[in-house]
């Protein structure tokens, strides 16, 4: 294996440890809110229509805790 390889193996390895980490200290609802909660708030960013139509992804989220 060349070491560019391996140093890009290294970086995916720590990103997916990273990833993982970050989720521990969410609890079982949280995490599973989560998709929702991230879909809300991308939506909220367009202007005009984002905050009607992130309303049913908060509702999920909210349903889930």
């Amino acid at each position: 294996m060349s070491i560019p390889r391996i140093l890009n193996r290294s970086l995916r390895v720590a990103a997916c440890l990273g990833f993982g980490a970050a989720l521990l200290p969410l609890g079982g609802c949280a995490a599973a809110a989560l998709p929702c909660r991230l879909t809300s708030a991308t939506l909220k960013i367009i202007p005009v229509v984002g905050h009607a139509a992130a309303t049913p992804f908060d509702m999920c989220a909210s349903a889930i805790d």
